[in-house]
C-alpha cells in the first residue's frame, strides 16, 4: 500500500539502509529530513537524447529546478522497478522499456535556498521512453530533450542542475551505460 487516508507514504531508513517505518511524505521534507528511500530515472529517446525536466514552482523542495527526467518514492512493500514504472506513468504520462538500475546505492543530503533538505537512499535508474511525453503540470512545468554529451556539461554548472544531478550526471558518464548514437 502506498498511501494512507490518501497521504502518500515514504520508506525511512536507517544508516545501514534498511526500513525502519513510513511517514507521510508531506511531513517528511523539511529542514531536519530523515534518510529515506527513493529513486531518480533518466529517460532517452531512441536518438540516444536524454530527458531533463523542471521542476513546478509550487513544489516544497528545489521547486523551479531542472533535474533528471523524474524521481519518485517507492511505497512500503512496492517494489522498486514497480515505482519507478508507476512514476512515469503519473509524472510523465509514459511508459517504460529496458528499465535498469544503473547506481544501486547512490545516496546524496542537499538543501535548496529555503533551507529544505533531502536525505535520501536514491537509486539511479535509466530507461527508454515509450510514446510522447504528457508532463503533469503539477509536477513539471517544462521539459526539453537534450543530448547526453550537453547534459554532462552542465553538470559542471552545480547551479545550473539540481544537487542531485550534479552529483549522479558524472557517475553515469563513467559508468559507460548511457546510449549513445
Amino acid at each position: 500500500m502506498n498511501s494512507v487516508d490518501g497521504q502518500e507514504l515514504v520508506v525511512l531508513l536507517d544508516d545501514a539502509g534498511r526500513s525502519i517505518g513510513t511517514a507521510s511524505k508531506s511531513e517528511v521534507h523539511h529542514r531536519a529530513t530523515p534518510l529515506h528511500l527513493a529513486f531518480s530515472c533518466y529517460l532517452f529517446d531512441d536518438t540516444g537524447r536524454v530527458l531533463l525536466t523542471r521542476r513546478a514552482l509550487h513544489k516544497r523542495a528545489f521547486p523551479g529546478i531542472w533535474t533528471n527526467s523524474f524521481c519518485g518514492h517507492p511505497g512500503p512493500e512496492e517494489a522498486m522497478n514497480d515505482a519507478v514504472v508507476r512514476r512515469a506513468r503519473q509524472e510523465l504520462g509514459v511508459e517504460i522499456a529496458r528499465l535498469h538500475c544503473v547506481l544501486p546505492d547512490f545516496r546524496y543530503q542537499a538543501r535548496d535556498a529555503s533551507g529544505i533538505a533531502e536525505n535520501e537512499i536514491c537509486p539511479v535508474f535509466c530507461a527508454r521512453t515509450v510514446g510522447p511525453v504528457i508532463a503533469d503540470p503539477d509536477e513539471i512545468m517544462d521539459s526539453a530533450w537534450v543530448p547526453w554529451d550537453e547534459l554532462c556539461m552542465a553538470a559542471r554548472l552545480p547551479w545550473a542542475l539540481s544537487p542531485w544531478a550534479v552529483e549522479q550526471v558524472p557517475l553515469l558518464d563513467d559508468a559507460g551505460v548511457v546510449p549513445r548514437n
